[in-house]
């Protein structure tokens, strides 16, 4: 189990951020920082940023998933920066209508070595015009 700690704060580092374990998944909650409106109302929930690993094997990979908030416009660099690495892109898509500016959903995964996954997400996450930051609320 202590390797399993050691592993998740590791990939929490990697990704800049803190890690949490819960029943077996290791994850790193962020969210956006900009401004989005629904229904005209400010919402800071809309704008989430989990990446997670869990079902680790003997041979050190794991299911590794993420969903990220993303603005229309850095859709093409961060979807770009995933795909080349061999992670796949699994959905993107809306969760909100009536919102500003457009935020769209976008989620990942892949199997591999958790710590690998964490560098390639640290990557991508340089393409968004603001990193995402630490959940503060938990």
């Amino acid at each position: 189990m202590k390797q399993f700690n050691d592993l998740c704060e590791q990939f929490g580092q990697i990704l800049q951020g803190k890690s949490r374990i819960n029943k077996g998944v290791c994850s790193v909650e962020f969210h956006r920082n900009f401004k989005v409106l629904v229904q005209g109302r400010i919402s800071q929930s809309v704008v989430p940023a989990g990446i997670s690993f869990e079902s680790l094997d003997q041979n050190g990979n794991a299911l590794n998933l993420g969903e990220i908030a993303i603005l229309e416009e850095e859709i093409p660099a961060f979807m770009h920066a995933i795909v080349q690495q061999g992670i796949i892109v699994s959905a993107l898509h809306n969760h909100w209508i009536y919102m500003e500016p457009t935020i769209l959903y976008i989620h990942i995964q892949s199997v591999e070595p958790p710590l690998n996954f964490a560098k390639k997400v640290a990557y991508a996450f340089k393409m968004l015009k603001s990193y995402p930051v630490e959940r503060q609320n938990h």
